[in-house]
């Protein structure tokens, strides 16, 4: 009898003292759990966004292309983009599409046309559009735009802009290249180098809207007309 006392009042002080001990439990931490974002999020916001290998096409105004509708050949036209970026579809009205590539174009017009046709199957031919170009500026013997046609190299774009004057910094050719909105990737080049040993590996391929621009070097950069005092400043550093 004396044990089995002796047994109830142990579990009665037992369940007595299990709710306090849950309650001086500590919690577990949540925030391990939390990923801190904000520097990510900001760096994706300030850094540059890496231009894919092969980027399609984007349309800009004045691009003219054909509309063909599978099913509904009398909505079948011939559009050009406005300066404003819009083109007018028959039937629907006005749409903007400067900025898409076709893909993204063939999917607005399907949407657009959705709204009075049962799922049109369209297609889409570019006509008319901004040709692949490249600028050469500097010190070349004609500066400007020309037209990308198949592969160029720098060098190659270099000759077709007359090639390099004797003012030119063969060492330091600056090839620049948009990486991304609002960034321009920029790589100096020594085509001195290139051309005396003959090694053409780091001859880079020009990609559309690439500029190379040749600078000067430093002997060109002196004035014709100096004052005789100053002659001492400039002879200097070639002792």
């Amino acid at each position: 009898m004396t044990s089995r006392m002796a047994a109830l009042l142990f579990f009665s002080l037992l369940l007595l003292a299990l709710p306090q001990a849950m309650v001086c439990q500590p919690a577990p931490q949540a925030s391990a759990q939390v990923v801190n974002t904000s520097s990510t999020d900001s760096a994706s916001r300030t850094g540059p966004q890496l231009r894919e290998r092969n980027p399609r096409y984007v349309l800009v105004p004045g691009d003219s292309f054909d509309v063909s509708f599978d099913l509904s050949p009398e909505f079948n036209q011939s559009l050009t983009i406005q300066p404003d970026g819009y083109v007018t579809l028959r039937g629907v009205g006005d749409v903007h599409v400067a900025g898409e590539t076709v893909p993204q174009l063939n999917e607005t017009i399907r949407a657009a046309y959705g709204k009075i046709l049962n799922d049109p199957i369209i297609s889409i031919l570019l006509k008319d559009f901004e040709k692949p170009y490249f600028t050469v500026d500097g010190q070349v013997a004609r500066p400007g735009k020309y037209d990308l046609r198949g592969g160029t190299t720098v060098t190659q774009a270099l000759a077709v802009a007359g090639g390099t004057l004797s003012s030119a910094k063969h060492s330091q050719v600056l090839l620049f290249r948009r990486a991304g909105d609002g960034w321009v990737e920029a790589r100096i080049l020594n085509v001195k180098k290139m051309m005396k040993q003959g090694n053409l590996n780091e001859d880079m391929e020009i990609r559309p809207g690439d500029m190379v621009f040749v600078p000067k070097n430093t002997l060109s950069k002196i004035d014709k007309l100096i004052p005789s005092a100053n002659v001492g400043t400039y002879m200097q550093p070639l002792q």
